[in-house]
């Protein structure tokens, strides 16, 4: 019998999936990503993991004919390698993926896709539809896409296409994204930005009352979503955030036309009412062609891992018809 395998490298957690050849997991294996001191320190870390998935499910690793690798990047896709990554410690320079998963399994059907790429394929692959044209966008910390349109995955010549949190949506440039420019999406709605842009709004109306802790250490935007419908400022910015969701997604409609966009990652996940609900509801005001289907991952934290296994069972697609 063929299994397959998927790993989903994050910068907190390795997590990998061992399956049979009709997707059922038989394996699986969940640690924490190591730290360093290197790259290769990663590495190991990640082929630890997929011995223990092996492992888990009764197999030895050359029995796995094909892998697919969701993983933060950015990636020199060449090489198979993650290159500086930004949630890592400076040490890690490169984090080769690709060459030592190829050796393990003694295979070199090896994907490597960043992990919203991950999610693009395994929505794709677990929709009832099955879609050629669909997106799939996580606002968690950042935000990020993952396209298949006409059938074929949008990796980019570097694998590091889909970075449609750093579409410029405001043009004034009020809030500097983590990338250190200004102006983009991921600056105002991503889980990391929304204390920012709470303050920014308080500072622009100090009349607007409020119980939010602006000012203490451990203000987070888990504090506006928890305060919403009781908090003045809290709903300001529940509010203004959808005008710049909704403007993000509008772009994302207009480039890729879809059939489905699917949202995943924690701040869409744990406030689908708050942030995904205010989204359809203005896209459907401001799209000028097709208004796709928007809709929340049914994989929840698995989809990466699901989307990289996916990816292996059908050729780095999501496409059913390769199974």
């Amino acid at each position: 019998m063929d299994y397959y395998a998927g790993v989903d490298l994050g910068a907190t957690n390795v997590r990998a999936v061992v399956a049979e050849q009709d997707g059922t997991t038989i394996g699986a294996d969940r640690r924490a990503t190591p730290r360093g001191p290197t790259g290769i320190d990663v590495t190991e870390g990640v082929l630890r993991t997929l011995r223990g998935a092996c492992g888990d499910a009764g197999i030895t690793p050359t029995e796995i004919v094909a892998a697919g690798i969701g993983s933060i990047g950015p990636f020199d896709l060449a090489e198979g390698t993650v290159i500086d990554p930004a949630n890592l410690p400076d040490s890690i320079d490169r984090i080769p993926l690709t060459g030592p998963i190829e050796k393990l399994i003694d295979s070199d059907e090896v994907y490597l896709h960043n992990d919203t790429n991950a999610g693009v394929i395994g929505e794709r692959f677990h929709a009832d539809r099955n879609p050629d044209d669909m997106v799939y966008i996580t606002i968690s910390s950042g935000i990020g896409a993952g396209v298949c349109c006409d059938g074929n995955v949008v990796s980019g010549w570097d694998g590091n296409a889909g970075e449609v949190g750093h579409y410029v949506v405001d043009p004034r440039g009020r809030l500097t994204c983590g990338c250190g420019r200004d102006g983009h999406w991921e600056a105002y709605c991503s889980g990391n930005a929304i204390p920012d842009y709470a303050r920014l709004l308080a500072e622009d109306d100090p009349t607007i009352e409020t119980d939010l802790p602006l000012d203490g250490p451990d203000f987070t935007a888990k504090d506006v979503f928890d305060l919403a419908g009781e908090d003045e400022l809290a709903d300001y910015a529940i509010e203004q955030l959808a005008h710049w969701n909704a403007m993000g997604v509008t772009n994302v409609i207009h480039a890729f036309a879809p059939i489905v966009v699917s949202f995943g990652g924690a701040v869409a996940l744990h406030n689908e009412e708050l942030v995904v609900d205010p989204i359809r509801e203005h896209v459907a005001e401001s799209v000028m062609t097709n208004v796709p289907e928007i809709r929340v991952t049914d994989q929840g934290d698995d989809v990466v891992v699901e989307g990289a296994l996916a990816s292996a069972l059908t050729g780095g697609t999501g496409d059913r018809q390769r199974l």
